[in-house]
């Protein structure tokens, strides 16, 4: 998916259907700065606007993800590389926002435990000592929570006994046993509680 050609198509449909990038950004309650980097190809329209933006721009969602008008003969074809490329693009940013995920996770808890190593051995004994552990951990623990916020974000768990793809909420997956991204969960299905893998 080219986001700058598909920004150069918005723009040219844009001033095609004669509205300004406010009038745009009006009709769709955002703003014209949204539209603006959408039409520089920095930004790609949500989702939850694509179809709103493409009965505006007299489009198909299809002619806005790739790009350019298409022939309806034309089209079976562009749809289904689209939809091989928005699943590849997706993949790799999913699999990027695991790393970050990772990441976030190994510095944080470096840093506490570092921080905690060091109050312990250079502080003098004490309740000034108990309260720089205590700061230090909660510190470096929100880190670790939005870590889980991006890791339940993406993908799904799937239960090892029937093969359900799993999406639990926030504070399902924080209370969840787990070793690594495998959490051990209810499964909606057949209702049993399992050790489901993470999978993207």
């Amino acid at each position: 998916m080219n986001q700058a050609k598909i920004g150069k198509f918005i723009a040219e449909r844009r001033k095609k259907v004669n509205l300004t990038q406010m009038q745009l950004a009006e009709k769709l309650g955002i703003t014209d700065r949204a539209v603006s980097k959408w039409e520089t190809g920095k930004s790609m329209p949500d989702t939850s606007l694509m179809l709103e933006l493409c009965v505006i721009l007299e489009i198909s969602v299809n002619e806005l993800l790739s790009g350019e008008e298409h022939a309806m003969e034309n089209g079976n074809q562009k749809n289904e590389q689209l939809l091989l490329d928005l699943s590849k693009s997706l993949e790799e940013k999913n699999k990027a926002l695991l790393t970050t995920m990772w990441v976030i996770l190994g510095i944080s808890m470096t840093a506490m435990f570092s921080g905690i190593f060091l109050a312990a051995f250079l502080m003098p004994e004490g309740t000034l000592q108990i309260i720089t552990v205590l700061l230090i951990t909660v510190v470096f623990l929100i880190p670790c929570f939005y870590a889980l916020k991006l890791e339940v974000s993406i993908g799904a768990y799937k239960c090892k006994r029937c093969g359900i793809e799993i999406i639990p909420t926030y504070s399902e997956a924080l209370w969840a046993m787990h070793m690594g991204t495998t959490r051990y969960l209810k499964c909606p299905k057949c209702g049993r509680r399992h050790w489901c893998k993470k999978v993207i």
